[in-house]
C-alpha cells in the first residue's frame, strides 16, 4: 500500500507492522522515523544496518522473536536497505509476528525493485516515497520556524539558509537548531550572523569515520554510518580522505622498517600527526600490514571509479566498503 509522503496521518501501528521508507530525501525520512516511530517507543528500538542483517539472518531473526514475560512491542529500524533483504522480510511476514514493527530505510528504489514492488502491491505493507525537497517546501519550514520562535529575519537571510542547506531538510534543521540557541540573547539576527552560525550540511566528521574504519572499529563504523545524512559529494570527499590517510599509513608502516619505536616514527613523521590523532594512528599501524595498506589504495580508487559509474547505489556502495574494511578479520 502506497502512502504519500503528505499523507502521514494515515500511519497506523496498529494496523501495518512493516514499513518501507525509501527515497533521496533522507532529512524528511529521518524526521518522520522520529515523530511517527521512535517517539511511540519508549524502549525496545533496535537499529541495524542491511549488510549486518543478511551476514547474520539466524541471530537476527531469533532476536525479533525471542520475547520475554516483559517485554514490550520492538521497533526494529533496517537503514541502506535493498532488494537483497526482500527474502528475509518475507520469510518474517509470513511466520506472522505482531508484536514488532519494521521500518526499512532504503535510498532511491526503481520502479522494477522488488522490494518496492512488494509494499506497493500488500495492502498489509506501507510503502512512503520520499522525494527531494524544493525551494518551496523548505522555504515552509524556515518560514514555520522563525514564526514559532518570534524571531526577526529578513528574506534574503531566509534564502541564504535554504541555499546552505544543499536541498536537504535534515540540514536545514541542524541549522535552524544553531540559530535558536543564537537566539535566546538576541530576536533579530542579521546576515552576516547567519554566515558564521551556519555551514555547509556538517555530518559527523568524515576524519572520524575514516579513523573508526582504519582502528577497525567496527561498530562505530556502521554507527556513523546509520547516524548521517551523507550526500553523493560526500561519498568522493570520504573516498578521498581515506585515501590521504591511507597513503600516510603505508609512509608510516616503511618507516617503521628502519624503526621499531612507533612513538618516534610518528613524533618525527611530516607532515606532523596532531597529538590528539597519535593514539589512533599507533593502532592503524598495528591493524595493517605493508601489504594490507597497499592492496587498500588501489581498492580506493577502484571505489571511486564504481561510484561514479552507479552514482544512484553509492552510498550503498560505499557503506558495504566501509564495513568490510572495518572488520578485524580483513588483514
Amino acid at each position: 500500500m502506497i502512502i504519500k509522503s503528505f499523507e502521514l496521518n494515515k500511519i497506523n501501528l496498529e494496523k501495518a507492522n512493516f514499513f518501507l521508507l525509501y527515497g533521496e530525501n533522507q532529512g524528511f525520512k529521518n524526521e518522520v522515523i522520529k515523530k511517527k516511530f521512535e517517539q511511540k517507543f519508549d524502549k525496545n528500538i533496535y537499529r541495524y544496518d542491511e549488510k549486518e542483517v543478511l551476514e547474520n539472518k539466524e541471530n537476527f531473526f531469533n532476536s525479533i522473536t525471542t520475547k520475554s514475560f516483559f517485554d514490550d512491542k520492538k521497533l526494529i529500524i533496517i537503514s541502506r536497505t535493498t532488494d537483497k533483504i526482500k527474502e528475509l522480510i518475507d520469510h518474517i511476514v509470513e511466520k506472522k509476528i505482531n508484536d514488532i514493527v519494521i521500518v526499512l530505510n532504503a535510498n532511491i528504489l526503481e520502479k522494477k525493485s522488488k522490494l518496492r514492488n512488494m509494499f506497493e502491491k500488500d495492502k498489509k505493507n506501507v510503502c512512503i516515497p520520499f522525494y527531494a525537497d524544493n525551494h518551496i517546501t523548505l522555504g515552509k519550514i524556515v518560514n514555520n520556524f522563525f514564526k514559532e520562535k518570534n524571531i526577526a529575519i529578513s528574506q534574503q537571510n531566509i534564502n541564504l539558509l535554504i541555499d546552505r542547506c544543499r536541498g536537504d531538510r535534515q540540514n536545514l534543521n541542524n541549522e535552524l537548531n544553531k540559530i535558536e540557541n543564537f537566539s535566546k540573547t538576541k530576536k533579530n539576527i542579521k546576515f552576516d550572523e547567519i554566515l558564521k552560525l551556519t555551514n555547509l550540511a556538517e555530518n559527523y566528521n568524515v576524519s572520524e569515520l575514516i579513523d573508526s574504519c582504519l582502528i577497525k572499529n567496527h561498530k562505530k563504523t556502521i554507527n556513523i554510518l546509520n547516524e548521517n545524512n551523507y550526500s553523493i559529494d560526500d561519498c568522493f570527499l570520504i573516498i578521498r580522505t581515506l585515501l590521504i590517510k591511507s597513503k600516510r599509513l603505508f609512509e608510516l608502516k616503511k618507516k617503521i622498517k628502519n624503526n621499531t619505536n612507533i612513538d618516534d616514527v610518528i613524533s618525527s613523521f611530516k607532515p606532523p600527526i596532531f597529538w590528539k590523532d597519535k593514539e589512533n594512528v599507533k593502532i592503524q599501524i598495528k591493524n595493517w600490514s605493508l601489504q594490507s595498506i597497499e592492496n587498500l589504495i588501489y581498492n580506493c580508487t577502484d571505489l571511486e571509479l564504481l561510484i561514479k559509474k552507479n552514482s544512484v547505489n553509492s552510498l550503498n556502495i560505499l557503506s558495504d566498503f566501509l564495513i568490510n574494511k572495518s572488520k578485524k578479520i580483513n588483514n
